[in-house]
């Protein structure tokens, strides 16, 4: 059958061997994941209608238990009756219909056995189903933090970039140039700050001056 062996398809593949052969491992995620929705979809729907040729098989399997208990009072009947040949008429036509039960109920114990291998299934592509959709999920958001990696990679590598580092540099030589012409026209002017700085340095020397002065004339007083 075509859904199930394209689920079996599905179900058995190896999903990282399929992404390392994909040259497009998004998309091929989400053909994987499409192809899964559809085929989870399809495999309930046959469910469906297993389940309900089951309940069919069970309503004819109960009328047909039905008659078989209806032959058995019928030929109990005739027995009471002393109509032996009615009885054993009766007989067979309840083992006919007992016949007929035992083939209806083979066919509900392949049906159940349908039903669990579909369920099985169901539950296998349902479990293969949430690994996709978390890889996917996973995927988008690696790709999206590469692909930024990758514009921030190209900016840093690119020659407009460069270009525009060359002219910072080239306007922070010219405000360089300019700030040493203001600070040239400052040049030989004492501020009020550098003249206190002079009287205070004129005073300390004025100061040692002073004590040496002092300490010439003490030796001079000695050495007289």
């Amino acid at each position: 059958m075509g859904i199930f062996s394209r689920f079996t398809d599905i179900v058995n593949s190896n999903l990282n061997a399929l992404l390392d052969k994909a040259e497009d491992p998004e998309k091929m995620v989400r053909l994987i994941i499409q192809e899964m929705e559809d085929t989870l979809v399809e495999v309930r729907s046959s469910s469906a209608k297993t389940i309900a040729e089951k309940k069919e098989l069970q309503r004819v399997m109960n009328r047909l238990n039905d008659e078989v208990n209806d032959w058995q009072g019928k030929a109990e009947l005739a027995l009471s009756k002393e109509r032996e040949d009615l009885a054993r008429s009766a007989l067979i036509e309840r083992e006919k219909a007992a016949e007929q039960v035992g083939v209806v109920d083979a066919e509900i114990t392949l049906l159940d056995e349908h039903i669990g291998k579909l369920q099985n299934e169901v539950s296998q592509l349902q479990d293969k189903l949430a690994d996709a959709k978390a890889r996917q999920k996973s995927m988008l958001m690696r790709q999206k933090t590469v692909a930024s990696r990758l514009d921030v990679k190209k900016t840093l590598h690119s020659d407009k970039l460069n270009d525009a580092m060359h002219k910072f540099e080239r306007y922070e030589q010219k405000i360089d140039s300019m700030e040493a012409q203001v600070e040239s026209y400052d040049l030989g002017k004492k501020t009020l700050k550098d003249e206190f700085a002079e009287l205070a340095a004129q005073e300390k020397i004025d100061t040692e001056l002073a004590a040496l002065k002092q300490k010439v004339s003490q030796n001079k007083s000695k050495d007289a």
